[in-house]
């Protein structure tokens, strides 16, 4: 009997963690796609330079190293690789990420919508 209780004891904690855990949010590179729309007036998907640099290949990239891309001395010198959790920063508040910069761009405010962005700029290659 007393070993009736412990298992309802159990599923009863296992139950209640199930109902306050935080579950992941898997990411939809699909959504961040149409979010880069807004990004495209500036930004291509390829290499090509627009009033931004090109974003094809940006994760694993050192900022401010695109040929041909007049950069701020901010984004030049800030040594940021640009990985999954320095891009949701960035794109969150640019200017406190990188002081300085010339993007102008107030941030992305929604943690899901930059969580999809970086997503599909993962899929640039």
């Amino acid at each position: 009997m007393e070993s009736a209780a412990r298992i309802g004891a159990f599923i009863a904690v296992l139950i209640l963690a199930g109902a306050t855990a935080n579950p992941g949010y898997a990411q939809d590179a699909e959504h961040g796609k149409a979010i880069f729309k807004a990004c495209a007036a500036c930004h291509a998907t390829d290499h090509d330079n627009r009033i931004g640099p090109g974003l094809e290949g940006i994760i694993g990239r050192t900022a401010g190293t695109v040929p041909g891309f007049s950069y701020s001395d901010a984004i030049k010198n800030s040594g940021i690789v640009w990985e999954a959790k320095i891009l949701d920063a960035y794109l969150e508040s640019p200017q406190k990420v990188v002081p300085g910069n010339r993007m102008p761009y107030a941030g992305l405010k929604e943690s899901r919508d930059r969580a999809d962005l970086v997503a599909y700029l993962a899929t640039l290659k």
